[in-house]
């Protein structure tokens, strides 16, 4: 997902644009500073015009995104359609909302095509130096970046450099990108997390029940409430999830074998599908022996939003409260197995500790059958810190042995410990 969503304010109350006689607007010649050239005082219209021009005084008044994208870039492509959907959203409510692309395509076919699908204002492709200028000013080291000026700032003190999260997590809410209408979000997001349950989370006014295995028996939602819930994000277009999923199956049933005679205990996993088309989410969910939101449900993108998911696979743990526990799912599977269950900072805590007491009788240094070079055994203090196992591929953490001249990696329940004569023959 990396996956990876009127302009009216609470009140419904249309947000005006401020009075230019009445507020101390960024001025026409700072925006000249910022999009002109020496022999360019506009920008490019919508492509449905590509001659049109419109003055950059024009801008004067309005809050500006400065949005740097290509076309040549799966994740700007990705975000230039959410972005779309935003733009035209605030601007059929008639928000002082602009945005100027400023493109690092690599040439001007890719440059026209890309800005076929884009509704606002553009640097001409041609305007090398402002582009550049633009890039250095914002400091602009990854694409997409979405810049967010405010009209009445004068100084830059309010502008926004994280526009591309903004619209991901907020869509049209985030408007109009104001330190006080960003502090009103995060206080409803503390809100919603803070009332949360399992009933909140997974049913919407048209739906109250999840799919079993077989795709055609309603399980209600209501009787997960008192169980450790597992969200399981993920799609069968995605190779990191084909991989855990098999993984998770496993480590999946071992937890449900342990609680069957714990009264009172239970451990339920629901698949939050990101597949592209029905069938794939059939086939997938197939290989699953848990519980599944329907295919495409809004839920499904709701609850991506509200856990501001950012790749897949991943694994949002919800205690038997209803409240998360974690979002690190995955990890600790990885890391811990089935002894992860409950997920809890507690249980992570002693699993750790645990940790550290076997490392204390362990070799400081080893040879291991799949490496010629000495491994020397580290910790998160002396070296060590998260990584993925060069010899399983899982993810690991805190002590490792680590090849101290090319990096290479293994945790010590994977060493396979050799003299270093048949270390080197083995390689």
């Amino acid at each position: 997902m990396k996956v990876e969503m009127n302009l009216v304010d609470k009140s419904n109350n249309t947000v005006q644009a401020p009075s230019n006689g009445e507020s101390e607007n960024i001025s026409a010649s700072t925006l000249s500073s910022l999009f002109a050239s020496k022999d360019r005082d506009y920008l490019l219209a919508s492509s449905t015009g590509s001659d049109q021009q419109v003055k950059i005084s024009d801008l004067e008044g309005m809050v500006i995104g400065i949005y740097f994208s290509a076309n040549w870039f799966p994740p700007c492509r990705n975000f230039n359609r959410v972005l779309i959907g935003v733009y035209e959203q605030l601007k059929s409510n008639g928000s002082n909302f602009e945005i100027v692309f400023v493109s690092s395509d690599e040439d001007l076919d890719a440059f026209n095509r890309y800005r076929q699908s884009m509704p606002w204002l553009s640097i001409p492709f041609s305007d090398l130096e402002t582009k550049k200028a633009l890039n250095k000013k914002y400091e602009v080291e990854s694409i997409p970046c979405l810049v967010i000026l405010q009209p009445e700032d004068t100084k830059g003190d309010a502008t926004f450099y994280d526009g591309v999260e903004l619209v991901y997590r907020n869509g049209v809410d985030a408007f109009p990108f104001t330190k006080e209408k960003l502090e009103e979000l995060r206080r409803e997001e503390k809100r919603k997390h803070d009332s949360q349950t399992v009933t909140s989370l997974l049913t919407n006014p048209d739906r109250d029940y999840l799919l079993d295995k077989t795709i055609t028996r309603k399980v209600p939602v209501d009787s997960l409430i008192g169980k450790t819930i597992g969200l399981y994000l993920s799609a069968q277009w995605c190779l990191p999830c084909v991989e855990f999923t098999p993984k998770l199956v496993s480590i999946y049933q071992k937890i449900k074998q342990i609680l069957e005679e714990k009264y009172g205990e239970g451990f339920e996993i629901v698949f939050v599908s990101n597949d592209r088309d029905h069938n794939s989410f059939e086939s997938y969910f197939g290989t699953m022996p848990w519980l599944a939101l329907p295919f495409g449900d809004p839920t499904v993108r709701s609850l991506a939003k509200y856990f501001d998911v950012q790749w897949i696979p991943c694994l949002i743990i919800i205690g038997p409260d209803g409240k998360t526990v974690t979002k690190q799912g995955r990890n600790l599977i990885n890391l811990y197995h089935e002894n992860a269950y409950p997920f809890t900072d507690t249980k992570v805590e002693s699993l750790e500790k645990e940790i550290e007491e076997e490392a204390k009788s362990l070799p400081r240094s080893e040879y291991h059958a799949g490496h010629r070079h000495e491994l020397t055994l580290v910790s998160e203090g002396s070296g060590g810190g998260p990584f993925i196992c060069c010899d399983c591929d899982e993810q690991g953490s805190g002590w490792a042995y680590q090849c101290l001249e090319c990096g290479y990696e293994v945790h010590p329940r994977c060493i396979r410990a050799v003299t270093p004569r048949s270390s080197i023959e083995d390689r």
